[in-house]
């Protein structure tokens, strides 16, 4: 009998795994420097706001490459922990996003962490067969041209048509 764990069956379960593992580690690495409660996440948002300044939910979301969803949830928890500030922008509908000086004490911290990640990461990549961030940007791309969805749908209606 196949293993029911291994191939497409089970690719979202594992690829959470696979970034719980990814993203735990790097959260423990935070809290190892002093920054317990510092999340992955918040990084990339720190480092585009330290490098251009202040900027809105919606370039925070390109600039880091994720949904402006994704983006305000990220930015919204960053304010709860003190690490943001967010004001009007300049329509009702824009905010602005700005570090405190509680996150800009911590960028050589963060600085040092995103050096040290960036190497284990090439040396992770160097341990597998093909790159996972070639992959993961192969995968990205392919879902942009044809959604997960549509994928499923289509094979729904195959299905049906058998």
């Amino acid at each position: 009998m196949p293993d029911p764990t291994a191939g497409p069956a089970l690719l979202g379960t594992r690829l959470r795994h696979l970034l719980e593992l990814l993203d735990g580690d790097v959260a423990a690495v935070y809290a190892d420097l002093g920054l317990p409660g510092f999340r992955p996440r918040y990084t990339p948002v720190v480092r585009a706001l330290a490098a251009g300044g202040p900027r809105s939910i919606r370039e925070l979301a390109e600039l880091t490459g994720v949904t402006h969803s994704a983006a305000s949830q990220t930015v919204a928890q960053m304010a709860r922990d003190g690490l943001v500030t967010l004001a009007p922008g300049a329509d009702a509908r824009q905010r602005i996003v700005r570090l405190t000086a509680r996150a800009e004490s911590l960028l050589p911290v963060l600085d040092a962490e995103w050096a040290a990640t960036a190497t284990a990461a090439r040396r992770f990549e160097a341990e597998l067969s093909y790159p996972l961030s070639r992959l993961v940007d192969e995968a990205l791309a392919a879902l942009g041209r044809r959604s997960m969805r549509q994928r499923v749908t289509d094979a729904l209606r195959a299905a049906d048509a058998d």
